[in-house]
């Protein structure tokens, strides 16, 4: 018999497995903060800084007294976690390295090739180059590489060789991540970066298939064969069905937000865990557009009803929405969008608009919750007020 999940508890259920359930509290120590990251599998780390950089608001909407220097701490002091590639450039547990080896030996021939149609085939000759220099004088930036005279910046992905080189030998193992200055990277040798025992040990590409799968369930609670072959990017979408084939699973239906079923896999002891669960926190929290729960866009939209797409790079008179525009959570709902943006020189978190969804009333005390987040999320992000621009508060479905 195929257990079915009412809408609400599979949201329940998914928030649970992704620390979005219950209050954003504990200690930012070392461990703590290991252990998120262990639970969630990833985080992924991107530049964007309009309110905090997208890495560290992820952790802090799960443990508020996080700051930015914990995570810094955790990779480049103690090791404890690298930085390397999901679907994105991504901090994961160090443990998970002799599998991202994987990664890296699957992504050589396929990156070479699709480089060197990009940025031309120039960087392959600087390969050997790089890790020389790196091997004689350590960690190096690559902005400490000798590059060509500009020809007119290309902006975000204007790399010289010497950089495409470096950034290539860190997605195919050779370089890894030993810290960063601002948000630029440093790399020095994966042995000289990487704890021996990490470094040194071995699974085959059957172990890691597995491992990948079972992983990635574990993490989403449920999930198709194709959603379980994305969340690390690690297996082909054809391994992951195989895997699934074999493992011992159960099927189960969940709700969508439009009233339909979807059928899915879990593991067999989801339905105690379902009885388990508890009910969700009622505060407001700000979660991050790159957001584990909300990277998906298709599952976000089936599971709660949202429709999120990020698109910052059309032009401004057709954007409707960018990285400054982040999802509003609360409870198991998602109760709308939120356009602000950190100006430290004003020392002002600013807020633009917040668009309730469709039937999310905004009260007194969701408005004052919201404005409590909002004024715990100004220290994150370095400001001493929050400030709200006129008609700030929006129609819903607006």
């Amino acid at each position: 018999m195929t257990l079915v999940l009412d809408n609400r508890t599979a949201r329940r259920l998914f928030l649970h497995r992704h620390l979005l359930l219950e209050p954003p509290t504990g200690n930012a120590g070392s461990a703590g903060l290991l252990g998120i990251i262990r639970a969630l599998g990833f985080v992924q780390v991107d530049s964007v800084n309009t309110v905090a950089r997208a890495h560290d608001l992820i952790l802090w909407s799960r443990q508020q007294s996080y700051r930015p220097p914990h995570l810094r701490r955790l990779i480049d002091r103690d090791r404890a976690v690298f930085e390397h590639w999901t679907h994105d450039a991504s901090a994961l547990p160090i443990e998970f390295f002799p599998y991202w080896r994987h990664k890296c030996a699957r992504d050589r021939d396929r990156l070479l090739k699709m480089w060197a149609s990009w940025r031309g085939p120039e960087f392959q000759a600087r390969t050997a180059d790089v890790l020389a220099h790196i091997e004689a004088g350590g960690a190096v930036m690559s902005r400490n590489l000798d590059k060509p005279p500009s020809k007119g910046s290309q902006g975000w992905w204007d790399w010289h060789p010497g950089k495409t080189a470096m950034e290539y030998l860190w997605r195919t193992g050779d370089l890894a991540i030993c810290h960063r200055q601002g948000f630029q990277k440093a790399f020095d040798l994966s042995r000289r970066v990487i704890p021996e025992m990490h470094l040194a040990a071995r699974v085959d590409e059957a172990e890691m298939v597995t491992w990948a799968c079972a992983s990635a369930l574990a993490r989403l609670g449920f999930a198709t064969s194709g959603e379980i072959a994305a969340f690390f990017d690690l297996v082909t979408p054809g391994e992951a069905k195989d895997w699934v084939a074999g493992a011992d699973l159960v099927p189960v239906s969940f709700e969508m937000a439009d009233g339909g079923l979807r059928k899915v896999h879990a593991w067999p002891g989801i339905a105690q865990e379902v009885a388990d669960l508890p009910e969700p926190a009622g505060r407001v929290r700000v979660l991050s557009p790159f957001d584990p729960a909300l990277r998906d866009r298709k599952r976000a939209e089936r599971l709660f009803g949202f429709h999120y797409r990020i698109e910052i790079f059309v032009p401004e008179a057709k954007r409707r929405y960018g990285y400054d525009v982040f999802p509003v959570l609360e409870g198991e709902r998602v109760i709308g969008r939120i356009d602000m943006r950190a100006y430290r020189d004003r020392d002002a978190l600013v807020v633009r608009a917040f668009w309730p969804e469709a039937r999310v009333r905004m009260g007194r005390g969701r408005v004052g919750r919201l404005e409590a987040e909002l004024d715990r999320l100004a220290v994150l992000a370095g400001v001493g007020s929050v400030a709200f621009g006129d008609g700030w508060l929006r129609a819903p479905g607006g």
